[in-house]
């Protein structure tokens, strides 16, 4: 048995407060070729995760502390929908289908999750990540990017 409590969420979170990708996850599969992957994933505010879709596979997304809006693009990377998670006002989740371009905009440091999806682990090919997005090595774009999803968000965080 692994207890989720609030000493594996301080510990998490203070790993991702000191990785330079201000997130880090704890995986509750032994393995990647788990049929089932399970984690806590904690985000710091100014993390970026590269806008992407995951083509044959949803994604289950559970809030456990912290604020993080999840964002769903169309194929030009023009948002069409908004979802605030946050657990202090009653929105604890959200199921993502396969095919769908997201991303998440961190907005309160200490924020924890819990992701499941079904295994096993694969890296997304690059035809997966939203090409109108910044690449992950591009700090400059990734900046401007992030202020633009910010600006996109204000009214619902």
């Amino acid at each position: 048995m692994q207890r989720i409590d609030t000493v594996l969420l301080d510990r998490v979170s203070q790993e991702a407060k000191d990785s330079s990708r201000l997130r880090m996850n704890y995986n509750f599969h032994a393995s990647p070729t788990e049929s089932m992957q399970r984690m806590l994933n904690a985000f710091e505010p100014g993390t970026y995760l590269s806008p992407h879709r995951h083509p044959d596979r949803a994604e289950i997304f559970i809030i456990f502390r912290g604020r993080m809006v999840l964002l769903i693009f169309d194929d030009l990377g023009t948002i069409i929908d908004r979802v605030l998670l946050c657990a202090e006002e009653g929105s604890y989740g959200v199921e993502i289908p396969p095919m769908t371009w997201h991303t998440l905009f961190i907005a309160e440091s200490n924020t924890v999750m819990y992701e499941l999806k079904r295994g096993p682990y694969e890296p997304l090919a690059e035809e997966h990540f939203a090409p109108w997005a910044p690449r992950v090595d591009d700090v400059e774009k990734i900046n401007d990017y992030l202020k633009k999803l910010e600006s996109q968000v204000n009214d619902i965080v």
